[in-house]
């Protein structure tokens, strides 16, 4: 079965399925994940492979550093910059001193 990216925000479990095949890179890194969550599902009995094709030089690599800013962004807004010993955390103290 071949579907597009598009389809995945769809509710589609494809538990029989054990190849993804992600041809051309979306901005929105979560649509991407999740199309590799709903390969992955529970009951899935199979091994399941993920493969990624880019070309070099091209567009595609702008796409994936942005990707990855924003994985790492979301990222960091959802454990509050925990594991970014660069990032700025606001503490109680700074909310609570903030007039």
């Amino acid at each position: 079965m071949l579907l597009s990216l598009s389809a995945v925000g769809v509710g589609l479990n494809l538990c029989g399925a054990s190849h993804l095949l992600l041809l051309d890179p979306h901005w929105n890194p979560q649509l991407e994940q999740q199309a590799q969550d709903r390969i992955y599902r529970f009951g899935q009995t199979r091994n399941v492979h993920i493969y990624r094709s880019m070309c070099v030089d091209t567009v595609e690599q702008s796409i994936r550093q942005l990707q990855n800013v924003k994985l790492k962004l979301a990222d960091n807004v959802l454990t509050g910059g925990r594991y970014d010993k660069n990032s700025s955390k606001l503490s109680i103290e700074d909310l609570n001193n903030y007039e």
